[in-house]
Protein backbone atom coordinates (compact mmCIF):
# COMPACT_ATOMS: atom_id res chain seq x y z
CA UNK A 1 0.00 0.00 0.00
CA UNK A 2 2.79 2.45 0.98
CA UNK A 3 4.35 2.21 -2.70
CA UNK A 4 0.90 2.56 -3.98
CA UNK A 5 0.44 5.70 -2.03
CA UNK A 6 3.27 6.72 -3.02
CA UNK A 7 2.65 6.71 -7.09
CA UNK A 8 -0.48 8.27 -6.60
CA UNK A 9 1.03 11.15 -4.55
CA UNK A 10 3.62 12.04 -7.06
CA UNK A 11 1.12 11.59 -10.60
CA UNK A 12 -1.44 13.97 -8.28
CA UNK A 13 1.25 16.47 -7.56
CA UNK A 14 2.02 16.48 -11.07
CA UNK A 15 -0.77 16.20 -12.71
CA UNK A 16 -1.76 19.59 -10.71
CA UNK A 17 1.22 21.34 -11.71
CA UNK A 18 0.71 20.36 -15.06
CA UNK A 19 -3.22 21.73 -15.03
CA UNK A 20 -2.29 25.09 -13.52
CA UNK A 21 1.28 25.87 -15.12
CA UNK A 22 1.02 24.37 -18.57
CA UNK A 23 -2.94 23.87 -19.40
CA UNK A 24 -4.58 26.64 -18.00
CA UNK A 25 -2.76 29.08 -19.09
CA UNK A 26 -3.18 27.11 -22.92
CA UNK A 27 -6.72 27.21 -22.13
CA UNK A 28 -7.43 31.19 -21.42
CA UNK A 29 -3.90 32.69 -23.15
CA UNK A 30 -3.92 30.68 -26.20
CA UNK A 31 -7.56 29.67 -26.17
CA UNK A 32 -6.83 26.06 -27.04
CA UNK A 33 -8.92 24.14 -24.16
CA UNK A 34 -8.69 20.37 -25.06
CA UNK A 35 -5.69 20.07 -23.21
CA UNK A 36 -7.35 21.58 -19.94
CA UNK A 37 -10.22 19.03 -20.23
CA UNK A 38 -7.85 15.78 -20.26
CA UNK A 39 -5.97 16.74 -17.67
CA UNK A 40 -8.86 17.92 -15.66
CA UNK A 41 -10.04 15.01 -15.39
CA UNK A 42 -7.16 13.18 -14.68
CA UNK A 43 -6.20 15.70 -11.64
CA UNK A 44 -9.69 14.86 -10.75
CA UNK A 45 -9.57 11.53 -10.00
CA UNK A 46 -5.92 11.26 -9.06
CA UNK A 47 -6.76 14.05 -6.47
CA UNK A 48 -10.03 11.90 -5.08
CA UNK A 49 -7.88 9.26 -4.84
CA UNK A 50 -5.29 10.79 -3.41
CA UNK A 51 -7.55 11.70 -0.92
CA UNK A 52 -9.28 8.47 0.15
CA UNK A 53 -5.90 6.88 0.18
CA UNK A 54 -4.51 9.75 2.82
CA UNK A 55 -7.17 8.59 5.12
CA UNK A 56 -7.05 4.90 4.86
CA UNK A 57 -3.00 5.55 5.13
CA UNK A 58 -3.41 7.79 7.75
CA UNK A 59 -5.60 5.40 9.68
CA UNK A 60 -3.82 2.43 9.25
CA UNK A 61 -0.48 3.97 10.26
CA UNK A 62 -2.16 5.44 13.25
CA UNK A 63 -0.57 8.59 13.20
CA UNK A 64 -1.74 11.78 14.83
CA UNK A 65 -4.27 14.17 14.09
CA UNK A 66 -1.49 16.78 12.54
CA UNK A 67 0.18 14.24 10.29
CA UNK A 68 -3.29 13.40 9.09
CA UNK A 69 -4.19 17.42 8.49
CA UNK A 70 -0.59 17.69 7.27
CA UNK A 71 -1.23 14.34 4.22
CA UNK A 72 -5.08 16.16 3.21
CA UNK A 73 -3.96 19.78 2.72
CA UNK A 74 -0.87 18.61 0.65
CA UNK A 75 -3.30 18.21 -1.97
CA UNK A 76 -4.24 21.11 -1.78
CA UNK A 77 -0.83 23.16 -2.23
CA UNK A 78 1.73 22.81 -5.38
CA UNK A 79 4.93 20.57 -4.52
CA UNK A 80 3.01 19.60 -1.22
CA UNK A 81 2.65 16.20 -2.47
CA UNK A 82 6.20 15.91 -2.92
CA UNK A 83 7.30 17.33 0.18
CA UNK A 84 4.68 14.57 1.61
CA UNK A 85 6.53 12.09 -0.10
CA UNK A 86 9.86 13.02 0.82
CA UNK A 87 9.32 14.17 4.95
CA UNK A 88 6.90 11.07 5.54
CA UNK A 89 6.67 8.19 2.74
CA UNK A 90 10.28 7.73 1.66
CA UNK A 91 11.32 7.55 5.30
CA UNK A 92 8.94 4.42 5.69
CA UNK A 93 9.77 2.59 2.17
CA UNK A 94 13.20 2.56 3.26
CA UNK A 95 12.74 0.99 6.82
CA UNK A 96 10.61 -1.77 4.51
CA UNK A 97 13.59 -2.70 2.51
Amino acid sequence: MLNFFRVVSILEGISYLALFAITMPLKYLADVPMPNKYVGYAHGVLFIAYCLLAVVFWMKMKWPYKRGFILIIASLLPFATFYVDKKYLQPLSSKVL
